[in-house]
């Protein structure tokens, strides 16, 4: 921890030296690839070995949504990118409100095309993204930083959990060299890098994996997955409606020509579709029982066998 305030990073693992690839620039091509695939793999077993401090974060988040809470992943450089790509996959994917689930970037969306790491160093730029956003006790910040180090994700770590909400942070360097506290710390150890310090190969790797589980599993819990299927898909091309219709098709048997007709006649919602074939009524009806079931399909099928009474 001196040395970080020394500007000495060296100790960090995210920075050692690998000693598998101390000849990467004598290797053929295949042998590249051989050295990746194998390095890569320790990225998924070190993952794996999080599972636990991962399925507390997703009920953390998923608690917090369904109270009317949100997300927000914040990061500079691969870290920060990686944390916008997944907020920015779940509307398509889910039909999720943009709002619930958002990514901060040190140096805005400019930095998602442009390097800008340098404003990773401002500590109140963090803080300062956090309270812009008027961040509340029902919110969730999780701070995403490979080596851990970085000052803007702490800043807004930090402001977040001053503002009461939930705090997890995301690095790839065991405890004892960058020892932090916040709510949940979920610290996959990949390794040194095949190319030193260069955190967007297998930290980046687990990044996308841990954030991959994170959002999809919190989305299962929400109501917006029935079996393995994504019945919130947002229909926007054709591509989409191809597969609403196949997933409506797998689900009720109807043929291709019937289950286009159905997902017309529910506006183009899966969850609708599937809830008025399955139970014969029409899209207002559907329409409240999920209302009702907070978005659960599941859930909406039994209510309506068994109607809570007040």
């Amino acid at each position: 921890m001196n040395n970080v305030l020394n500007g000495d990073r060296g100790y960090l693992l995210t920075e050692q030296a690998n000693p598998h690839s101390q000849n990467l620039d004598r290797l053929s091509a295949s042998e590249i690839v051989e050295l990746f695939n194998r390095e890569d793999a320790k990225a998924v077993a070190a993952v794996g070995r999080e599972k636990e401090a991962i399925a507390a974060a997703i009920t953390c988040i998923a608690e917090a949504i369904a109270n009317g809470g949100r997300l927000f992943y914040v990061g500079a450089g691969t870290s920060g990118r990686l944390g916008v790509l997944d907020a920015a996959e779940c509307p398509p994917t889910f039909c999720s409100d943009p709002e619930l689930i958002q990514g901060i970037l040190a140096g805005g969306m400019n930095a998602m095309v442009r390097s800008s790491e340098a404003l990773e160093d401002r500590e109140d730029d963090g803080a300062d993204a956090i309270a812009e956003r008027n961040i509340s006790d029902r919110d969730v910040v999780f701070g995403i930083t490979a080596g851990g180090t970085t000052p803007y994700v702490h800043g807004a770590l930090k402001e977040g959990r001053k503002r009461g909400a939930k705090t997890i942070f995301f690095c790839c360097v065991p405890p004892d060299q960058f020892p932090i506290q916040y709510d949940i710390e979920i610290r996959p150890l990949v390794g040194a890098e095949i190319l030193a310090g260069s955190t967007r190969l297998k930290a980046g790797t687990a990044t996308k994996l841990v954030l991959n589980t994170v959002s999809t599993g919190v989305m299962v819990q929400l109501g917006k997955v029935y079996g393995n299927r994504m019945i919130d898909v947002s229909v926007t091309n054709s591509k989409l409606e191809d597969r609403a219709i196949r997933i409506i098709r797998d689900l009720t048997s109807l043929s291709r020509e019937e289950a286009a007709k159905l997902l017309e006649r529910s506006g183009k919602r899966v969850k609708l579709a599937l809830l008025m074939h399955w139970k014969g009524i029409e899209a207002a009806t559907a329409e409240q029982l999920l209302q009702n079931t907070q978005g659960h399909l599941g859930k909406a099928m039994i209510y309506l066998n068994n109607p809570v009474k007040n």
